[in-house]
């Protein structure tokens, strides 16, 4: 079940698309925000920060938050991170862990890539109506259940107290609308070597997808 945060980015993202909030317009004061959405301030904020994330909303300390969806973002020009966490340690740290539980679930013989193709489904479901708030969603749903299927429940353990960070570091790329469609095509190679029980090309096509996804926002690190 989507938490309240999301369900309050979700309805700010339709009052943006439907033009109740215009391009490059200033949001409501947060008092009226929350009381409209009927919600704290405080998941008000991580609504917003998440929309942020998505490139569909920037804030202004001191002016407001103005509405930019559509408008991309320039690579390199990230909002804060709300968890404090640099987004290259954060890319670096998903490329240690998660290339290794693809490798895991395709090496097991009795894995199944059967749950990621119904979550790949979804994910693509939402990014046909151009909801960017539960195509991030379905994004984080994919890596856990790699993380799960892997059968390391330390991998689930670690992916899911780092989950705040994680989810930021998949909102990002979706800021530029040009290209909200190449995580859902990196994930079916991904898919593909899994149902194919390849453990090295599970491991490359998984290594392969965080470097695209962090080169789209801008961002090198170092491979261990």
């Amino acid at each position: 079940m989507p938490s309240l945060s999301n369900v309050a980015a979700q309805n700010l993202q339709r009052l943006i698309a439907n033009g109740t909030y215009a391009r490059n317009a200033a949001l409501p004061s947060q008092r009226e925000l929350a009381e409209n959405l009927g919600i704290s301030r405080t998941c008000l904020r991580e609504a917003i920060s998440m929309l942020e994330a998505l490139g569909l909303v920037r804030s202004h300390p001191g002016k407001g938050v103005f509405v930019t969806a559509g408008n991309g973002r320039d690579a390199g020009d990230l909002p804060a991170n709300p968890a404090g966490m640099r987004p290259e340690a954060i890319f670096q740290f998903r490329f240690v862990l998660e290339p290794a539980a693809a490798s895991m679930v395709a090496a097991d013989p009795k894995a199944s890539a059967d749950e990621l193709i119904e979550i790949q489904t979804k994910m693509e479901a939402a990014l046909h109506d151009f909801d960017l708030v539960m195509a991030a969603e379905w994004d984080m749903t994919f890596h856990h259940c790699i993380a799960r299927l892997s059968g390391n429940e330390a991998f689930a353990a670690v992916l899911k107290q780092y989950e705040t960070q994680v989810a930021y570091s998949l909102q990002l790329p979706f800021a530029n609308p040009k290209s909200i469609w190449e995580p859902a095509d990196e994930h079916k190679a991904v898919i593909e070597a899994i149902a194919s029980h390849d453990p090295a090309a599970a491991r490359q096509a998984m290594q392969t997808h965080l470097l695209r996804a962090a080169a789209r926002v801008g961002i090198r690190f170092f491979q261990p």
